[in-house]
């Protein structure tokens, strides 16, 4: 099951769905001693893309510790280690997601997609309707990733000299 630390550190259960739980994985809100970590997950998550971009991303070298200052950055653990991470807030009158990894020896087990799951419950604890982001265009698996999770395309940008597609997605809530 997904678990994620509560406002008040008492953890609280989350998950995909009922169908669907993480066994021992938990996300809570990262602290200062979790910003190598974070950094150590950007930088293999992301190399990959560095020889298409002709440059690190801007997921690479992120202010990890602005992000946990201002209470942005929520890690993924499993068995005490970091396995993955997200940075959202509010912005724009919704949830904006800057940015969410998982370690390579961790794709694939459903932990991004928890992740992405956790950015929802943000936005509906926000009483906020729609969730964005934007990725790159080299980033082809995700592009292909978000649709399956209700995100759609709904427009294209050139940010910070990245050519990057832009996300978004609709939630309702209980009021």
């Amino acid at each position: 099951m997904i678990r994620r630390w509560s406002r008040s550190s008492t953890p609280s259960p989350v998950g995909c769905s009922a169908a669907d739980p993480l066994v021992g994985i938990w996300i809570r809100r990262a602290t200062t001693d979790d910003v190598p970590a974070l950094a150590r997950i950007a930088e293999a998550a992301y190399v990959p893309y560095v020889v298409h971009m002709g440059q690190k991303p801007a997921s690479m070298v992120a202010d990890f510790a602005a992000h946990v200052a201002a209470d942005a950055a929520y890690v993924a653990e499993a068995a005490a280690a970091a396995v993955g991470y997200i940075t959202t807030f509010e912005k724009d009158g919704g949830q904006f997601i800057e940015n969410v990894a998982v370690h390579p020896d961790r794709q694939g087990e459903g932990i991004g997609r928890a992740l992405m799951y956790f950015a929802e419950q943000e936005a509906e604890d926000n009483r906020l309707a729609r969730l964005f982001f934007y990725i790159n265009v080299h980033m082809t698996e995700n592009l292909d990733l978000y649709p399956r999770l209700g995100y759609v395309e709904s427009h294209r940008v050139c940010e910070d000299g990245f050519d990057c597609v832009c996300f978004e997605k609709r939630i309702t809530y209980e009021r």
